[in-house]
């Protein structure tokens, strides 16, 4: 089979071989692989990473493109695509070809590739655009960080209950939120989020580190003792800079409305820390 073709292209001039391999379509076959295995280097470029496929797929593919390309040539010279089906060219007869009718499809095969290419191009741009932008911002946090924290900032760490019962967690939980509120609201005030406060509980984390990590001045943290129908609630300020208390305070109720405890002593501590601040 490939021997006779072989054999027609010693027959032929440099002028009619290169007019066989047009009549035969084996340019437009080798355009179109080129921009199809451009695409595909793309799409893999994009796509590997995100399924966690390692940089040695791409190289694979890279490999397996180029091992397909002469393959694709000499199927283009040796096979004829026929209305019958692939056929071939050397059984095919010169006047039932229908290569021009292959040639217009392989055309506009070649030219959506080409339209697609251009949008992944354009794509890519985009996100390597924004990326940068990105990476611009992330720099300003950096400074912001590095300049150190405004002493007007304060980060509410989970209270620690004290209790025997886990059940009472809610309570203590619902109490550093409920401070976090009240200090949210006070304007010349920075409070750190909830998320990135709770983030610390339940963990032996060096005060100063918590500081650094979250960009605060200072830390309000404390604990939550139920007795019966009693609560003892210790709430303390720390320098974040230095770990060194700034401020104390204990409170004592009965335990009839959870919620208004909360908010009465959430009040008298946000009281007290705009003193302390101010």
């Amino acid at each position: 089979m490939l021997k006779s073709g072989l054999d027609r292209v010693s027959g032929l001039t440099m002028g009619g071989f290169f007019n066989e391999l047009k009549r035969r379509n084996v340019v437009r076959v080798a355009v179109m692989y080129l921009v199809f295995g451009w695409v595909l280097i793309q799409l893999t470029d994009i796509l590997f990473p995100m399924f966690g496929i390692p940089e040695w797929g791409g190289r694979l593919a890279v490999i397996l493109l180029g091992m397909g390309f002469p393959l694709a040539l000499i199927f283009a010279w040796v096979f004829e695509l026929t209305p019958e089906g692939v056929k071939l060219e050397k059984n095919v007869d010169r006047s039932q070809s229908v290569t021009h009718t292959t040639a217009r499809r392989l055309d506009l095969i070649t030219i959506t590739l080409l339209v697609f290419a251009l949008i992944v191009l354009g794509a890519s741009n985009v996100a390597n655009r924004n990326g940068s932008t990105g990476g611009q911002g992330g720099t300003e946090v950096e400074q912001d960080a590095s300049a150190g924290p405004s002493p007007e900032s304060i980060a509410v760490l989970p209270f620690v209950n004290m209790s025997d019962d886990p059940a009472n967690e809610y309570f203590s939980d619902g109490l550093a939120e409920e401070l976090l509120n009240d200090l949210a609201r006070i304007d010349a005030l920075r409070v750190a989020g909830r998320t990135s406060s709770f983030a610390f509980k339940g963990k032996d984390t060096d005060l100063r580190e918590i500081g650094e990590r979250l960009n605060v001045k200072n830390i309000l943290e404390g604990s939550v003792h139920k007795a019966g129908n009693r609560v003892r609630i210790t709430a303390q300020l720390i320098n974040a800079s230095d770990g060194y208390h700034l401020w104390s305070a204990t409170y004592e109720r009965e335990l009839d409305d959870i919620f208004a405890i909360q908010q009465e002593i959430s009040s008298s501590i946000v009281k007290a820390l705009k003193v302390t601040l101010s």
